[in-house]
């Protein structure tokens, strides 16, 4: 088969990494991929919103199959583009509708699908610069902290968890003011659900589902989760507190019934839901729905498949997953992100990175994997071209183990500016519950 995979980042770098391996995949493009996905596909220049690029790509190079990394295009259409168009209705495509994607385009509508399908979440209103007084009176009657969500995209940075009341007005207006585009036009202030984060990731063909391996991130830019939100610092895989009984009730109250409420509200959704749930007591919240994977939980988990990913994908595109088995190795992967000094406010690009041969060893059987988000080739150098620059996953058993093998081969990497959280995986080390 011939696959594309859109995306420019070390989720997509993962996902092609992981794709590569399959004996089903014959050519594998990226669209317009990184450095890192040059290695071991066809990088095709093209915005992922530039929908007749993509078209160009997939009729060009006969595309099979599409997989889609970034949630900008899903939200803006491009399934829907695929199914209307005469050339492409027949490409199998990883990845919802327009429909679909309102669960990440809009946390207003991911909230109201919570609620229609009793699925558990935190208590919550929407509001915008007209309902401005009612908001304020909302927030007098929760404790702190106060969390306020951007209705729409924000580049994963549009939630806010303040500590004081009067930070959360400020916030507010801010927010309805223009501090994030657009999707700041609405605002969901919600209850704060007092717990530990972990990430859960389904594929779906829309009627039934694989999960796959789960994961925590790290968002904070400082150690001890201090500091602005990021994109995100690492993540690991899997969760201590994540066992068994936990993820039976997952499954239980928010997989299933989400699959189900496609069903009833006649979403045709195929393809990756990220599921941000908050572990309360025992019992799990969901905190967002994303419409894609997660980055750089991504760049754990494909690390932890032992089948075939492509195999998974083909079904849940063609509607049908009851043939497929996922399988999960037992190591554990343990993934830290390199940025640029500065990151996430300014910070400069360009910085020449040393090591870049040691960047080449990716194997399917290495014991480390480096995954580019960031970087750009400038002069036969590899150079930095983001906030985010790597991502680096080591995999094996014990997280001790892993800390101390994944810090001294990032030592092997070198740019100025290099800065990197030192205690990812820290927490779940030292965790009592």
């Amino acid at each position: 088969m011939n696959v594309l995979v859109l995306g420019s980042g070390g989720r997509e770098h993962a996902i092609a990494w992981k794709i590569k391996q399959s004996s089903n995949c014959s050519n594998l493009f990226c669209m317009p991929g990184n450095p890192g996905t040059a290695q071991i596909a066809t990088n095709i220049a093209g915005s992922v919103k530039d929908f007749d690029a993509i078209k160009e790509c997939v009729l060009g190079n006969k595309i099979d199959i599409v997989v889609v990394g970034p949630e900008d295009p899903l939200v803006f259409g491009l399934k829907d583009m695929f199914a209307a168009d005469a050339d492409l209705k027949d490409v199998l495509f990883v990845g919802p509708g327009k429909k679909g994607a309102q669960l990440e385009g809009s946390k207003d509508f991911a909230k109201e699908f919570m609620t229609r399908h009793n699925i558990p979440t935190a208590a919550y209103r929407s509001f915008t610069k007209d309902t401005l007084a009612e908001a304020d009176a909302f927030l007098e009657q929760l404790e702190a902290p106060y969390v306020l969500k951007a209705d729409g995209l924000a580049a994963g940075k549009g939630v806010l968890i303040l500590e004081s009341l009067q930070e959360a007005k400020d916030e507010l207006r801010n927010m309805m003011g223009g501090k994030f585009g657009a999707a700041g036009n609405t605002v969901v202030i919600e209850q704060f659900l007092k717990g530990i984060e972990v990430s859960v990731f389904v594929l779906t063909s829309g009627k039934d589902y694989l999960i796959l391996p789960e994961a925590k991130d790290y968002k904070r830019i400082g150690e001890g989760d201090k500091g602005l939100n990021t994109g995100g610092m690492g993540a690991v895989s899997p969760v201590v507190f994540a066992d068994a009984e936990f993820m039976a009730k997952v499954e239980e109250r928010i997989i299933k019934p989400t699959v189900e409420g496609f069903k009833k509200d006649d979403i045709d959704y195929k393809g990756f839901i990220f599921i941000g749930l908050m572990n309360c007591g025992g019992d799990p919240y969901v905190i967002e729905y994303n419409v894609r994977m997660g980055d750089p939980e991504t760049e754990a988990v494909m690390t932890r498949i032992d089948s075939d990913l492509l195999s998974h994908l083909v079904a849940a595109a063609k509607g049908d997953l009851s043939g497929e088995q996922i399988k999960i190795s037992e190591d554990g992967a343990l993934t830290v992100v390199c940025v640029s000094g500065g990151y996430p406010e300014d910070y400069k690009k360009g910085m020449v990175m040393t090591g870049s041969e040691y960047l080449s060893h990716n194997g399917a059987d290495s014991k480390v994997k480096v995954f580019h988000s960031g970087t750009a080739m400038k002069d036969g150098n590899l150079v930095t071209s983001g906030g985010r620059v790597l991502a680096v996953t080591v995999n094996g058993k014990g997280i001790e183990a892993q800390r101390e093998l994944i810090y001294s081969e990032i030592e092997k990497i070198q740019y100025e500016g290099k800065y990197c959280r030192r205690d990812i995986g820290l927490d779940l080390l030292n965790y009592k519950g």
